[in-house]
Parts: C-alpha cells; sequence; structure tokens
C-alpha cells in the first residue's frame, strides 16, 4: 500500500449565484492557480445558491490528506458574509477536523496588492473595446 503525502489546499470562498456564469471568474482563479502551481489542491466553494459549499470543500480537501487549508474569501470587502458567516463556518470545520490547520485570508479586494491591481486596471483601455 502507497501511502499519499500530506497536502495543503486553498478553497476560494465566495456567495454563490443561480446564474452559472457568475461562477466563471471563481473558477478562472482556481484553474490559473492549477496552471501555474502544480501539486496545489485547490477547490471553489460558495456560500450559498451554489455548490460545494465550504464544508464539502473542505471534505474533498480532508479526502486528500490536506492537513493545512487556507480559505480565501473572495468579496471585494469584509462585509457580513466575511465578518459573520464565516467565521461561524470555520468553527464548525475546526470541530469536525481537529487535526487540520484552518487559515482565514482577509477580503481578497482588502489586499493592497488587489487594491493596486484594480486601479491599474480602471486607469487602462479595456481589454477587447476599441474606443469610439
Amino acid at each position: 500500500m502507497t501511502t499519499l503525502p500530506h497536502t495543503t489546499g486553498i478553497v476560494l470562498f465566495a456567495h454563490g449565484s443561480r446564474d452559472p456564469l457568475w461562477r466563471a471568474p471563481i473558477e478562472a482563479v482556481q484553474n490559473h492557480i492549477l496552471a501555474h502551481h502544480p501539486g496545489v489542491a485547490v477547490r471553489c466553494a460558495y456560500l450559498e445558491l451554489s455548490t460545494p459549499d465550504l464544508p464539502q470543500a473542505v471534505q474533498e480537501l480532508v479526502d486528500q490528506r490536506a492537513l493545512g487549508i487556507t480559505i480565501v474569501p473572495m468579496f471585494l470587502g469584509t462585509g457580513k458574509h466575511a465578518r459573520a458567516d464565516l467565521p461561524v463556518l470555520v468553527d464548525g470545520l475546526r470541530a469536525q477536523h481537529p487535526a487540520v490547520q484552518f487559515t482565514v485570508q482577509g477580503a481578497i479586494g482588502e489586499d493592497p496588492r488587489m487594491t493596486a491591481l484594480m486601479a491599474a486596471i480602471a486607469c487602462s483601455a479595456p481589454l477587447g473595446v476599441t474606443p469610439t
């Protein structure tokens, strides 16, 4: 029997929507990680209206022997979901998976690197649009 190595995982945690096209940007981040960081286990998870939810995504990573999981709130700011809902969910995950080290990053939109990137995009010509 071959023993699988322990791993770390990332969960990209977003709000969710009934519109399947809404998921495309979150899944694009997941695909970028998979393409540029081979060996990193990454899952998308959604608070509501989409699947998988956070406990399902975490379980998938735990099933892959993840002993450390970083949850990245894919929100522009620290609103109610990041400030109130997510900590409750993470407390439940810590109780369910006591051997796993959970780390929760701040809302991605509040990271100074993201702020600078959004400002640069706002000040640049839009991609694929010709001026009229």
